[in-house]
């Protein structure tokens, strides 16, 4: 077992790179979150931003570097993974609800399957979150019933029933037509306020600024510039961040 290392963060990602062939997606990748801190990734498209994201989650396996868990390596020997992705929840882009099952189903199938919670219990979880997020009256409607933004609020809530350390969101907004996108961003700004630890890749700038205490540009498969949104946003210092901000606030 590799020794394990903390300097306060829930996870950090250490020279993390990732190729596809030839392709160098991620370079030397250095980042952390710490307990209670709301991040924002922005960049453009193939930036990397949601390939850090999945390579943090494991859906993408690294091609080198680390990836550390309150100091323990996630590829470690021996490390329990799905519990690792119960406690790092992950909200997608294209939702990743089971199209089979309802809204209430979905919120308790995990509970159940990893954290061995009984359906009494689970439910009861279940139905406290889908309420959080303003989705109490559709516990029976299935994923073909829903909006996108009701999905998309399905499925922050059934990360949420996973007692989650940090939610990692990937795009959330970004499949959603123009009208949705408030009200999902509403619930993510509840959580926020509520102390949850998040990590938002976005393309969202109001609320990176707005919400967020700190924003990382990538481009090129590199971290630019990592600062307040105030920096960021008023006084970057790379002018690779000040050229994205202008084309991206400009429209």
């Amino acid at each position: 077992m590799p020794e394990t290392r903390n300097d306060g963060a829930i996870i950090a990602v250490r020279h993390l790179s990732k190729s596809f062939g030839d392709h160098e997606v991620l370079k030397d990748v250095d980042f952390s979150v710490t307990k209670g801190q709301v991040v924002s990734i922005i960049g453009s498209s193939g930036s990397g931003k949601s390939t850090l994201l999945r390579c943090m989650n494991l859906l993408e396996k690294p091609s080198g570097g680390e990836v550390l868990y309150h100091g323990q390596d996630i590829r470690s020997p021996g490390f329990d993974l799905q519990m690792y992705r119960a406690k790092v929840g992950m909200v997608f882009q294209q939702f990743n609800l089971f199209n089979n099952m309802t809204a209430l189903e979905n919120c308790v199938v995990g509970q159940m399957k990893v954290l061995k919670r009984g359906r009494a219990e689970s439910e009861k979880i279940a139905m406290d979150y889908l309420d959080k997020v303003g989705m109490s009256s559709f516990v029976k409607a299935k994923p073909r019933q829903l909006s996108g933004g009701q999905k998309q609020r399905v499925a922050i809530a059934r990360a949420l029933a996973m007692n989650p350390e940090v939610l990692l969101f990937d795009e959330p907004t970004s499949a959603l037509d123009p009208e949705m996108v408030g009200e999902v961003l509403a619930v993510m700004r509840d959580l926020a306020r509520s102390g949850l630890t998040m990590l938002v890749v976005t393309h969202e700038m109001g609320f990176a600024r707005d919400v967020c205490e700190r924003v990382v540009f990538m481009d090129g498969g590199v971290i630019v510039e990592s600062d307040t949104p105030e920096v960021i946003f008023t006084r970057p210092t790379q002018p690779r961040t000040r050229e994205f901000l202008a084309r991206i606030l400009d429209q």
